[in-house]
């Protein structure tokens, strides 16, 4: 919705993918950095989820700024934690300059553990640095006294395969943890005698508590995961690495799909809009540059390598808005129905927008 003023409210749906949530750091940071955007609500998974709590949490401190110096931080902390991690690249990746952790032993040697063992037989103790990490770095009594910003944080149930969305007053290092929960690697995460896994599996994001949000009609996701790839995947790596992809994209999918049938059915049925609300919905990302990204990559914290992918989140988030941000609060710039094509590719962010109106 636009104001007197040009600014314009938007909601934001922010995907999980390890040291890729980088990307969204850059373009969370771009378009905190614009006085005409307002973000009403973040609905986050995994990486997004620890995105979204960390925003808050500087939003609820010192505003626009604070958010920006709180998500700097929170990264520098993420990399300066992996320093020590005997997970780091080949000498071979990096006098080639790729970020990859493919050709890594201890990677590849972890990776081999974690399938034949469980995170109960590997560690007993269920020790988690990233959850010291979140604890330290994240105010939970900001984030859920913070007037600016709706969080919600999705999680699996293990018990019932349903997602839960976390919001305030929730909010916790452990809701957060749920969320980032990946099964070969960590415990489920118990709150109120419950377990849960990665939201990933369920909602990435979820999508749900937004639709709901009466300040605006302006939803944007920020896709850090390849909806499409044209190769063929043949080594054992490559086909796992897909299946994953798949399954973390297909809950983003359907949930997308729902939505382009409540678009239809508002269209054919010429419901009010007050009552049935239509979205607009328009995708931050960029395909050919996801593409090029090693899926082990993920686990790479080195600070030139986030650095890197801050810039490109913050480029991607720059072209959205130069070409975009008069459609906000008018129409659609993602064409829901080329999703469900079997010659679907996403388009470029500097691709003429869809002739769709709300």
């Amino acid at each position: 919705m636009g104001s007197a003023s040009g600014c314009k409210t938007v909601d934001l749906a922010l995907q999980g993918g390890g040291a890729h949530g980088a990307l969204t750091w850059g373009v969370l940071d771009r378009l905190l950095e614009d006085a005409r955007i307002r973000i009403a609500s973040v609905s986050g998974t995994s990486a997004g989820a620890m995105n979204a709590v960390v925003m808050a949490d500087g939003l609820d401190r010192a505003g626009r700024e604070g958010a920006r110096e709180a998500l700097a931080h929170f990264w520098k902390a993420v990399s300066n934690a992996a320093l020590f991690s005997p997970i780091q690249r080949s000498l071979w990746d990096r006098m080639t300059q790729h970020y990859s952790l493919d050709h890594s032993p201890a990677y590849l040697f972890f990776e081999q553990l974690t399938r034949q063992f469980s995170p109960y037989e590997l560690n007993p103790l269920n020790i988690n640095p990233l959850r010291d990490l979140v604890a330290a770095t994240v105010d939970f009594e900001r984030v859920n006294h913070c007037p600016d910003l709706k969080v919600f944080v999705t999680a699996t149930n293990v018990r019932t395969g349903r997602g839960r969305s976390f919001t305030q007053p929730q909010l916790s290092v452990e809701t957060v943890m749920a969320s980032a929960c990946l099964p070969f690697l960590f415990q489920a995460v118990e709150i109120d005698g419950e377990a849960y896994w990665d939201g990933g599996y369920i909602g990435n994001p979820a999508l749900y508590p937004l639709v709901e949000d009466t300040a605006t009609r302006d939803l944007i996701v920020v896709q850090i995961n390849p909806l499409v790839r044209e190769e063929l995947p043949r080594t054992g790596r490559e086909i796992i690495n897909r299946i994953n992809e798949i399954t973390f994209n297909a809950s983003l999918i359907k949930e997308l799909r729902a939505i382009e049938l409540l678009h239809r059915l508002i269209e054919a049925e010429r419901l009010e809009s007050e009552r049935y609300r239509d979205l607009y919905v328009h995708l931050i990302h960029a395909h050919e540059e996801l593409k090029d990204l090693a899926a082990s990559s993920k686990l790479n914290a080195e600070w030139g390598y986030l650095v890197h992918l801050r810039d490109r989140g913050r480029a991607w988030a720059d072209r959205f808005l130069k070409r975009h941000f008069d459609d906000l609060g008018v129409r659609s710039t993602f064409d829901l129905s080329s999703l469900f094509t079997d010659s679907f590719r996403p388009p470029a962010l500097d691709d003429p927008a869809p002739a769709t109106e709300g």
